[in-house]
């Protein structure tokens, strides 16, 4: 995490709990920390704490979806857990009312982290115990989105040597070196590849045949179609 002292830029000081590795306003005045996921690039545009929430709390209420599909991925059409549903929504309403008033990340990350802890687990019985051909396909989103953990906890680690490093090599190799943005990239893709995963189940076990294609021979996809009858 980078220090308190960074350059200013459009936006004014940052109000936010958090300030990243990124050095602030490096590539333009008007977006203080760049290379980022678009879809957090209101708070690393601004650093506000506003922003910051904007950026934050989707992360608990879509991770709380992703826990609802992957319990209910062996029901019936049409049917709904109520109690999970209300289970997951207190959830994020506790963890909300109490983020606005604690203001403190580590409390953010301890209950994100929970959420995907229970996504690993459920994957893991997925591809055990159920449906263990999707193997592949699980381990390989729960890898790369640990890969981006991993590099999200070195920037962290060592934010003041790699700023150094950056200062003393060419740009092009020093934006390399932005571990902030791979976590974005790779857990990005992560979560990409968990909703396939999702979806394959979902879809196997309502009866289609669902396959994984690779648009352009690099993107991968699920195509299924209703089982045929005889």
């Amino acid at each position: 995490m980078a220090p308190a002292a960074d350059r200013q830029g459009y936006w004014g000081p940052p109000t936010s709990t958090l300030d990243w590795c990124e050095e602030n306003y490096a590539v333009t005045w008007y977006i203080a920390e760049f290379l980022v996921g678009m879809g957090s690039w209101c708070f690393h545009m601004t650093l506000k704490y506003e922003m910051q929430l904007l950026d934050e709390l989707p992360m608990i209420y879509s991770c709380c979806i992703f826990v609802y599909c992957m319990f209910e991925c062996f029901k019936t059409k049409s049917s709904v857990n109520y109690h999970l549903l209300f289970t997951l929504v207190l959830f994020s309403l506790i963890v909300t009312t109490v983020y606005l008033k604690v203001k403190e990340p580590i409390f953010h990350q301890v209950m994100y982290g929970m959420l995907v802890f229970t996504l690993v687990v459920r994957s893991i019985y997925i591809v055990t115990w159920v449906y263990p051909w999707l193997r592949g396909l699980g381990y390989t989103s729960l890898g790369i989105f640990l890969m981006g953990f991993l590099l999200w906890n070195i920037d962290n680690i060592f934010c003041d040597s790699l700023r150094n490093f950056r200062k003393k090599v060419p740009p092009i190799i020093g934006v390399t070196t932005q571990f902030h943005a791979w976590w974005h990239i790779l857990t990005g893709l992560g979560s990409y590849l968990h909703i396939l995963f999702s979806l394959y189940t979902r879809t196997l076990y309502l009866r289609y045949r669902p396959k994984v294609k690779f648009l352009f021979g690099i993107w991968p996809v699920i195509l299924f179609e209703p089982l045929r009858k005889h």
